[in-house]
């Protein structure tokens, strides 16, 4: 993927000034240091040039968003033909080439060629006047923080666009009687592009039935490099290594990035896949417990967005009033990307499902800033909610506790911030995520057409009861 750089100016300037526009905008197109790579493409001097390579960016597979700089004057109505087509991801970045002013060569000419201070408020407005969705970033071009805050939206844009392309794998249906897990798949698709289906749990103990010795050997060495065991519990590793490869397989055959399922709908399979599904949402993949689609699909698009970083499916356990704090874990399926040190395999009664026990993941959560995010459906319309959280190391041993946790603080502290979520009506499931910033989630609503709620610091119930209370005329 890559992002396509267009300059604004017009044929007023002549041959000589467009000249060295294109020559700055490649210079700032080579100075940007981002996750992913920035191509300049063209000095848009008329309608039909914004036109047509909007439309070129539309139809590029490759093309993840475009990013406009006006780096001379540019009329914007010229512009409004292309932007009724853009279909991708849009950054209006508000820069200069020259970082401060030249006291001894400054003159008109300098003066004609570097306007962007006007040019990209004339650009702005055409963006406000035709209420389009897009990021505005305003700082000098080879500022580390101005690089981080594009970069970031790259991220947001990628998570947009894997969004649109998003095909998610429910094996069974989600837990009886849970109402948060529920949803409109439909809705889903036309807001976020999700593709959303069921597959039986018979079709999945199939394949279970196809792997081989051979692959399942293989995963098994691929655990060992990863995590420890004991060897008394190899038969069980080997079965939920038997379930991981069944599960990817269908995955990949279906092209699908995300899957959940439930402990209620295990009909022909001997346990709970445990450490099969944290060992593919470590690989990348997004996971929802207990039915939960819509937490699977939120984990797997900031996995996409953040390759290597530290994201997992997680779920509110109990609390700590004593010390203002969470233990979240869930029964087996916590990502061992957030992990503070090599995971240890083992082997536990479940206490649920009626399954033999089953081999899973266990270990403490890092300490760090991270954000809980919980997408919802409110009926016609979907919000998405982000706490800030601090997650900190346990503070008890817990040695009777066979599951991987993480314990955090959340904001503004554990009783206004429970109230607060509860209020917005976020999900006991969450993606917990030590990567994605507010900013980053609110740029993926505002693509994605979605309410956006973020609980921190400052957040009191009476200030969020009255931002929800105009939400519910904004996003009706």
């Amino acid at each position: 993927m890559k992002f396509w750089f267009i300059a604004g100016s017009q044929f007023l300037y002549g041959d000589e000034t467009l000249a060295q526009v294109e020559q700055d905008a490649k210079k700032i197109v080579e100075g940007l240091n981002l996750p992913w790579p920035v191509e300049y493409k063209i000095t848009a001097k008329n309608a039909t040039e914004i036109t047509n390579i909007v439309k070129q960016a539309n139809h590029d597979d490759e093309c993840a968003g475009i990013i406009t700089f006006c780096h001379t004057f540019s009329p914007s109505k010229m512009w409004i033909n292309g932007l009724c087509l853009l279909q991708k991801p849009w950054l209006h970045f508000h820069t200069q080439f020259n970082k401060s002013i030249p006291n001894e060569e400054i003159d008109m000419d300098y003066m004609n060629l570097h306007q962007s201070a006007h040019g990209d408020r004339e650009h702005g407005f055409i963006g406000a006047r035709m209420r389009m969705q897009r990021k505005i970033i305003a700082g000098y071009w080879k500022d580390e923080e101005t690089q981080r805050r594009i970069a970031d939206w790259q991220r947001t844009a990628i998570g947009a666009l894997f969004s649109k392309n998003l095909k998610i794998v429910r094996f069974g249906d989600n837990m009886r009687e849970v109402a948060v897990t529920e949803g409109d798949k439909v809705e889903a698709q036309i807001k976020l592009g999700w593709q959303v289906n069921t597959f039986a749990v018979g079709d999945l103990v199939e394949e279970m039935n196809a792997v081989t010795d051979a692959q399942i050997d293989a995963l098994v060495e691929e655990y060992r490099t990863l995590y420890d065991f004991d060897e008394k519990d190899i038969e069980e590793i080997r079965y939920q290594a038997r379930e991981e490869i069944a599960i990817e397989t269908i995955l990949v055959r279906e092209g699908a990035s995300a899957f959940s399922n439930t402990f209620q709908d295990l009909h022909g399979m001997r346990q709970l896949p445990g450490l099969a599904t944290q060992h593919l949402m470590y690989k990348g993949y997004g996971y929802g417990g207990e039915g939960d689609w819509k937490t699977a699909g939120m984990t797997a698009i900031i996995k996409a967005m953040y390759p290597n970083g530290s994201t997992s499916f997680m779920e509110d356990y109990t609390y700590d009033f004593e010390n203002g704090l969470i233990l979240g874990s869930h029964m087996l399926e916590v990502c061992p990307s957030v992990a503070q040190n090599k995971p240890k395999i083992e082997v536990h009664p479940l206490g649920i499902g009626g399954k033999e026990p089953p081999a899973r993941l266990v270990f403490e959560g890092k300490a760090g800033d991270a954000i809980c995010i919980s997408l919802i459906d409110m009926g016609g319309r979907m919000r998405l909610i982000g706490q800030n959280v601090i997650c900190v190391k346990p503070t008890q041993t817990m040695p009777n506790l066979p599951v991987a946790r993480v314990m955090w603080k959340p904001m503004p502290n554990l009783i206004t911030g429970s109230e607060c979520w509860i209020i917005a009506g976020g999900a006991h499931h969450t993606v917990l995520s030590y990567d994605i910033s507010v900013e980053t989630l609110r740029d993926f609503a505002r693509i994605m057409g979605i309410e956006f709620v973020n609980i921190d610091a400052n957040t009191t119930p009476a200030a969020l009861e009255k931002e929800l209370m105009l939400g519910e005329v904004i996003w009706k």
